[in-house]
């Protein structure tokens, strides 16, 4: 028989500096995109206020990455993720990552891709949910350097899988073991708080399917999981441009104000822990909480490189890509 060449399997995600000095250049890259924040200053000003705004930020969040560990662990978890999805898939496919503003960037990957003689490639968004502004961004960043880099190569993309049923039921069980964390007394007064990651609200306006997205993956994971109260807020909003609503900060209050003790918070729009579920949540939103008097406050396990999760990537590439 003759022998299949590998197909590559190439998971797309935001990356994240590897090091605390790395900090400051990962979000001069973040804030020079224009797909993923239009700096009011304009097309012409926007590296230079990129290079100001990187500047002036960096000092906080590096403090933040420092509270983690000192580096982002998105490329660890999106290796694993990759890898086990490959292996689920069969030998044929050799697992890739590329990060749109951190190594390894698209042109490295696609010259590995290519010294390796691979004439096929399926490329999966980790974002589960579709905007221009980050599914968009990595796809148009893979598609440049394709033409630059690689031409010949072809691939089938899977721009987004908000509700696809395995990762509705995989995402539905993280929240039940999140539920764990309460009495059996209180559990039927907890508060499921989903927490996405905002947009500048101009991406919705021109019609972005976001929010949509965002909203139709919580109602089916609610179907699976049960009767609780639920709200949906949007998270990690700053720079100088009008943003999603409700805030993730807004919605606590309310649940407080509200007579609330017993918070179970489900990051939504992110498939792995990184700073936003580790820092953000486990640290920001847990202190706020906490002062508001929601002292039962817990956080859904991160979906990372569950058995589950993997099945349910493996699954969506055979049904989308028919392998």
């Amino acid at each position: 028989m003759p022998h299949r060449k590998p197909t590559a399997l190439i998971f797309l995600n935001m990356g994240g500096p590897d090091s605390l000095d790395a900090v400051e250049p990962f979000l001069y890259n973040l804030f020079s995109d224009r797909e993923l924040i239009q700096l009011p200053a304009g097309a012409l000003l926007q590296k230079p206020f990129a290079r100001l705004i990187s500047h002036f930020r960096a000092k906080k969040v590096v403090e933040n990455y420092r509270m983690i560990g000192g580096k982002s662990p998105l490329l660890e978890w999106t290796q694993k993720q990759v890898a086990g999805t490959a292996q689920r898939l069969g030998s044929n496919f050799k697992p890739y990552v590329i990060m749109r503003y951190w190594k390894p960037r698209a042109e490295q990957v696609l010259a590995e891709i290519k010294a390796e003689g691979i004439e096929s490639a399926i490329v999966v968004s980790m974002y589960p949910h579709y905007t221009g502004a980050t599914t968009g961004s990595s796809i148009n960043d893979f598609k440049r350097a394709t033409i630059t880099v690689y031409p010949k190569l072809e691939y089938q993309l899977i721009e987004d899988w908000y509700d696809w049923p395995n990762y509705l039921d995989a995402l539905a069980n993280r929240i039940n073991e999140g539920l764990d964390n309460y009495h059996d007394l209180m559990r039927d007064e907890v508060q499921i708080l989903f927490s996405a990651h905002a947009l500048p609200q101009k991406f919705i306006d021109r019609g972005d399917p976001y929010r949509q997205q965002v909203e139709e993956t919580v109602q089916g994971v609610m179907q699976r999981v049960g009767h609780y109260d639920w709200s949906i807020s949007y998270q990690s909003r700053s720079g100088p441009v009008k943003w999603m609503e409700p805030g993730t900060e807004e919605v606590l209050q309310e649940l407080s104000a509200a007579g609330h003790r017993a918070v179970l918070m489900v990051p939504i729009s992110f498939v792995s822990d990184h700073i936003e579920t580790l820092e953000e949540i486990d640290v920001e939103y847990r202190g706020l909480a906490t002062s508001l008097g929601l002292v039962n406050f817990h956080r859904a396990p991160s979906l990372n490189d569950e058995g589950d999760f993997l099945d349910a990537l493996a699954a969506l590439v055979r049904e989308r890509c028919h392998v």
